[in-house]
């Protein structure tokens, strides 16, 4: 005859596990996907102050004529930057919205139709050319990553944007001159974030909204 073996006592004590209501399957663990939705809105926040203050200019000290606008795109950049941690599909999540805000807010606002039009076909473009760098360097470093994407789609960015809003309405040196304080404060600026927000853990974060 075989004697019954016992249970350990830890399993004897252990609280009986309640199963939820029939039917219904656990929802997912939305808490994940918050810093995700924080850069995003950031994101798109940034390029609708940029549109509203484009028009608006600082004379630099010794050369340059500064939009206030540059000063909130700068960090779009950088932003983007992170946003591509969790995948392409975050990415063009974030330039759709932005459109549509900034669109809605053209609209509602006044705000000429040319600096929307120019501001999302550069953000486009510099997206294409950004993506094509950070991600050949997905091996490397953050730093690598943000500063070499930063080198291309900065400058082509800049001269797409001001060419496009600008062109007849201002004289040559006047749009020179945005150029010129436009790429280095931007430069400055993306750098600073950068080096704020850079991370010691640099690996892709898993979301539903990444591409493999």
């Amino acid at each position: 005859m075989t004697c019954p073996v016992a249970a350990p006592e830890a399993a004897m004590n252990a609280d009986p596990v309640h199963p939820g209501p029939p039917g219904r399957a656990a929802g997912p663990d939305w808490s994940k996907y918050l810093p995700m939705y924080s850069l995003v809105a950031l994101y798109v926040l940034s390029i609708l102050l940029a549109n509203l203050t484009l028009n608006r200019f600082i004379a630099l000290p010794i050369y340059g004529q500064l939009s206030v606008g540059t000063i909130f795109f700068a960090a779009v950049f950088t932003l983007r930057d992170r946003i591509h941690r969790h995948g392409l599909k975050a990415v063009y999540v974030a330039i759709g919205l932005a459109l549509i805000v900034n669109a809605l807010a053209a609209y509602l606002s006044g705000t000429p139709w040319r600096f929307i039009g120019a501001s999302f076909l550069a953000i486009l473009v510099g997206e294409l050319a950004d993506t094509g760098v950070y991600q050949a360097l997905l091996h490397r470093s953050w730093w690598v990553r943000v500063l070499s994407s930063n080198a291309v789609s900065v400058p082509l960015d800049s001269v797409l944007f001001t060419l496009l809003a600008f062109w007849g309405a201002m004289n040559l040196d006047m749009i020179v001159q945005i150029i010129f304080a436009d790429i280095v404060v931007k430069y400055l600026i993306a750098a600073a974030l950068a080096l704020r927000g850079r991370s010691h853990d640099d690996r892709i974060v898993p979301t539903g909204l990444h591409e493999s």
